[in-house]
């Protein structure tokens, strides 16, 4: 068995790939639009796992969707918590669980996709302002 790949849905492309590429990092490696059935397939990938791939569906038509908390989340290993957190807080994006262990942290996409960030190895020493930090909405 391989993995070969998670879908979400998302409402707007462009917000979507600048959290995803822009902002978390990940490449774009092919789309699909099927004019048909009126969606796009945009394949993603992070740089250091390209063949495990997000495919983010994007429905044509205005759709609402929930925050899927039983989807789950997107986990991704980094190689500084406390960077990343940062340029994603400098980027505009909530911190939902700050990184107070050195080790894991938790955001949220435009789509209220839970995104898991995980320190690569051991966690980092425990450094402010991230080890006094509270919990914002949930995760």
């Amino acid at each position: 068995m391989k993995f070969l790949h998670t879908m979400v849905r998302v409402k707007d492309i462009d917000q979507s790939l600048d959290f995803y590429c822009n902002k978390l990092g990940m490449i774009e490696k092919r789309r699909n639009d099927y004019e048909g059935g009126r969606f796009s397939l945009i394949f993603l990938a992070a740089p250091e796992t390209p063949d495990a791939e997000l495919e983010l569906t994007h429905n044509w038509d205005p759709e609402d969707y929930d925050e899927g908390r039983n989807f789950g989340h997107l986990a991704f290993a980094v190689d500084n918590i406390y960077a990343t957190c940062q340029n994603l807080m400098d980027n505009g994006v909530t911190i939902n669980r700050p990184p107070r262990d050195g080790f894991m942290a938790f955001v949220r996409s435009p789509d209220n996709i839970s995104v898991e960030l995980l320190q690569k190895g051991d966690a980092l020493p425990a450094q402010e302002p991230w080890a006094s930090m509270e919990n914002t909405g949930h995760w």
